[in-house]
């Protein structure tokens, strides 16, 4: 069984490439794979290893000073989640596009899963889903607003154009672990909007702890690893993914027009050059000779 960490932090970091080496020579010597982001602002990714080691991971980030106020979800899987480890820089842990948005100055005031159904029935609260279009194509909230955006880029835009249809009522956002609201609601306060919410712990935290019974969620959660959906009890969903767009697909979209393992689903099928087709299937037969050498070595 492997174990999970969803986990991300905001604070500064003023020697990136000195922290790259640090926190990569660590997850290496703990077997740990998966992808970690770091930026000038902070810490963000996923991780998968033994409960052992993803453990000694947490402790060791927790005691540098600058992931002090580390924040993580953890779950299980019966199946490795990463083929591969990967710490990368970059400019943003999740890009908005937004330079001046800083969560650490000002956030929206969380709200705990528990108590995220009572609020968001109240009359003048408005519920927004912050993902992007493919992840709400698959789950969502009763009753939230979806911008169809397709990257987080696009949401400061979607906001300008639409904020008046949210005048005088109390915004509440979510999105999957809870990073994203810690920009996006903070970029609502620079723009001067005082009663914003959103979900503590994000949708993994209340699948995790809200009943099924009582919740309100419809569908199943996209998660950003090889388990590609979750459900209450961050139990495995029945997605699969299209290695062409990223997407997630059901196992009986296999067998619909457009469909190419490694190459191409419905969904993208048209978006893509015969050029693109021709790398991803280049790509994906490297794949199945990196397989059939491992098991014929194990």
């Amino acid at each position: 069984m492997y174990t999970i960490a969803a986990l991300y932090h905001f604070s500064p970091i003023t020697d990136l490439p000195a922290m790259q080496t640090l926190v990569r020579n660590k997850c290496e010597s703990l077997q740990i794979k998966g992808t970690l982001l770091l930026a000038r602002e902070g810490i963000n990714g996923t991780v998968a290893g033994s409960k052992a080691s993803i453990s000694q991971l947490l402790e060791f980030l927790k005691s540098r000073p600058e992931f002090s106020g580390l924040e993580w979800k953890l779950s299980e899987s019966p199946d490795e989640p990463f083929s591969k480890l990967k710490v990368r820089l970059k400019k943003e842990i999740v890009t908005m596009g937004q330079p001046d948005v800083d969560p650490r100055g000002a956030v929206g005031q969380y709200v705990e899963a528990e108590d995220w159904n009572d609020f968001i029935n109240a009359d003048d609260v408005v519920v927004i889903d912050t993902r992007n279009d493919y992840e709400v194509a698959i789950g969502t909230f009763e009753g939230a607003v979806d911008p169809k955006t397709k990257s987080f880029r696009e949401f400061p835009a979607w906001w300008e154009q639409n904020k008046k249809r949210f005048e005088n009522q109390r915004i509440a956002m979510f999105c999957t672990g809870g990073i994203r609201c810690e920009k996006s609601t903070s970029y609502l306060k620079s723009q001067g909007v005082e009663d914003v919410f959103h979900l503590k712990g994000g949708i993994l935290k209340y699948l995790e702890n809200v009943p099924q019974e009582e919740s309100t969620w419809n569908g199943e959660c996209f998660v950003f690893d090889g388990r590609v959906s979750v459900g209450h009890g961050l139990e495995v969903g029945p997605h699969q993914m299209c290695f062409g767009c990223r997407r997630p697909i059901m196992p009986e979209d296999v067998k619909r027009d457009g469909f190419e393992l490694g190459v191409s689903c419905h969904q993208c099928f048209d978006e893509t050059t015969e050029q693109d087709k021709a790398r991803f299937r280049e790509r994906q037969k490297q794949i199945d000779l990196t397989k059939k050498r491992t098991s014929q070595s194990s």
